[in-house]
């Protein structure tokens, strides 16, 4: 039953599983009946051994594969000494310790550092407090969601 394309059809493909199946069936009956006593004894023994062994081979994999694991780290953390996650909270801002009056003066050369030091504090203020309303906003649809989810909708 081919297809106009020359592709077996579902009829075939069951047709190959099902020989397939049969002769795998009628080669294992065949061969574990004509298994002499020796053969037997092998079987077991073979069988016992893998049971024997299996824990401590698992076992051994595993532990070479966590010093593999350990390298990588360590080679990973060479490499990044420091990850923005480590960094993530430990931002700190300096007090302000310049005068207000110093805003209204004049920009001269000794008080352009001053300024560029205060513009930066702001801005990392502002950028702080925009992170932790994203944050906090968050947060908040997290608790929403999880209260939604008791509500009976009608």
């Amino acid at each position: 039953m081919e297809d106009a394309g020359g592709v077996p059809g579902v009829g075939g493909v069951i047709d190959l599983v099902k020989v397939v199946g049969g002769r795998l069936q009628n080669n294992v009956r065949s061969g574990f009946a004509e298994m002499t006593a020796q053969q037997w004894i092998r079987l077991v023994i073979i069988v016992g051994a893998y049971m024997l062994l299996r824990p401590y081979l698992i076992k051994l994999g595993a532990r070479s594969q966590m010093h593999s694991h350990e390298a990588a780290e360590a080679e990973n953390e060479a490499k990044a000494k420091i990850t923005p996650n480590q960094l993530r909270g430990q931002i700190d801002i300096p007090e302000d310790s310049d005068d207000e009056a110093d805003e209204a003066a004049d920009a001269t050369g000794a008080d352009w550092g001053k300024k560029a030091r205060r513009r930066q504090r702001d801005m990392i203020k502002k950028l702080l407090e925009a992170e932790e309303r994203r944050l906090q906003e968050s947060k908040e649809e997290e608790e929403d969601k999880d209260i939604e989810e008791y509500l009976v909708k009608e």
